[in-house]
């Protein structure tokens, strides 16, 4: 994925890691709206990392996904 500016990111999350962000992510949106509980629209975090594929704390850690 190419952002503006020279940054380059590629995907790091596999196939399993991203499937389990976005069904979080989407529980705890739900779970936000549902309970009107304002610390669950953290749920966001997982949701678009899942949804773009790309984890910024991966690369720090030298962590990689199968």
């Amino acid at each position: 994925m190419y952002l503006g500016g020279g940054v380059i990111m590629k995907r790091n999350i596999g196939r399993h890691d991203k499937m389990n962000r976005v069904v979080t992510g989407v529980a705890l949106m739900a779970y936000a709206i549902y309970a009107d509980q304002p610390m669950a629209y953290a749920g966001i975090l997982p949701l678009v990392t899942g949804i773009i594929g790309f984890c910024p704390l991966y690369p720090l850690f030298n962590y990689k996904s199968k």
